[in-house]
């Protein structure tokens, strides 16, 4: 957990354009086959202790977050780009260490003169 004299000021892990394939979309053609989404995430976490013991168990493993993301993403079959952002925004607050995350995800393509269509959601642990 964090720090509680951390405030509301705490460091930033930041996962940038990590490309997920899946099946997400109401038309029916868009649930044939998967489609790439990209996702910004965003982890609001107390580093300090982390920088001062350059060890793993004192920061958020993003690789293993990540895997844990892509597998669940995998194996989803949401219809709303939301349903999808609200899932990862879950998994990363799984994580005991993290206190808040912002999570975007687009979908390129998605409307036509568009190059994306993206939400960003907010999401605090409780």
């Amino acid at each position: 957990m964090t720090d509680a004299s951390a405030g509301p000021w705490l460091d930033q892990i930041l996962i940038r354009d990590l490309r997920l394939r899946c099946i997400i979309g109401t038309n029916r053609q868009e649930r044939d086959h998967t489609q790439q989404v990209v996702v910004q995430i965003t982890l609001h976490v107390d580093l300090r202790k982390a920088g001062r013991t350059d060890a793993i168990e004192d920061t958020v493993d993003y690789k293993a977050l990540k895997k844990e993301i892509l597998g669940k993403a995998g194996r989803s079959r949401f219809h709303l780009i939301e349903a999808l952002a609200e899932n990862i925004a879950d998994v990363c607050l799984s994580c005991e260490r993290v206190a808040r995350v912002e999570v975007v995800v687009e979908k390129p393509g998605a409307l036509r003169f568009a190059r994306t269509v993206a939400v960003r959601i907010v999401r605090a642990r409780q």
